[in-house]
């Protein structure tokens, strides 16, 4: 899976000497995409300069350069706004989360916002947004269960074949795995009791508690204006 299951070989260097070649190899990458947007040509659609900064940022990451990182994926965040290209600004809300900075959390909750309303961005990197709140809430709070319920809901109402079997069995796993801390819950059968006493079976109870968790990740810090987007939707 493209989300998922990124490939971390590159990091896993076991000694000193060893870290130095990757290190290396994602610092060259680094200047040769800077290099890339300084020589776009004069006049050229922002949304060029965007997508090399998207390219850019995982390789901060990686580099521990989070602070350039978060930088970069917000300036980028702005275009694919403005151009209305939903799945760029939300992989530009991961890089930012990742980053670890005092606006990440906002990022997370913008990042969610656009994954769940826009059904063109990818299933599985909505999936991934809402598997941070897992991570981020603790065992008992209710935010963990919605995430991962809307997440099982996404999934089911926007894939299928294998790209469904694939998704539905990580977020059937992480269901379960929120329900066993969040309550205890072993069998079938409490699975079912904790399910409707939550409201998880419930779409129409569930989204409406999902904005909630959103409005607390992201505070007034919202840098779209949810309403003017929301109008322009088929139906809102």
């Amino acid at each position: 899976m493209k989300y998922l299951n990124r490939d971390q070989s590159i990091m896993d260097a076991d000694s000193a000497e060893d870290a130095a070649v990757p290190t290396a190899l994602l610092e060259s990458k680094v200047r040769e995409l800077q290099e890339r947007i300084i020589s776009l040509p004069p006049g050229h659609k922002a949304i060029d300069k965007a997508r090399l900064q998207l390219d850019i940022g995982p390789l901060l990451l990686n580099l521990e350069r989070n602070e350039e990182a978060f930088d970069l994926a917000r300036e980028a965040f702005d275009v694919y706004i403005e151009n209305e290209m939903w799945e760029g600004a939300v992989i530009a809300c991961e890089i930012m989360f990742n980053a670890e900075q005092p606006d990440s959390l906002a990022a997370l909750g913008q990042g969610i916002w656009l994954g769940v309303t826009f059904p063109d961005v990818d299933p599985e990197l909505t999936v991934v947004m809402l598997d941070h709140v897992i991570d981020e809430t603790p065992a008992d709070a209710d935010g963990a269960a919605l995430a991962a319920t809307v997440a099982s809901y996404i999934v089911d109402l926007r894939t299928e074949g294998k790209k469904h079997e694939d998704l539905s069995f990580f977020t059937n796993q992480r269901l379960a795995e929120v329900a066993r801390r969040h309550s205890n819950i072993e069998t079938q059968e409490t699975f079912a009791k904790w399910v409707e006493k939550l409201e998880l079976n419930e779409p129409e109870k569930f989204l409406v508690r999902l904005r909630n968790v959103v409005d607390v990740l992201v505070q007034d810090d919202w840098w779209i204006e949810r309403e003017a987007i929301w109008a322009k939707l088929p139906v809102n």
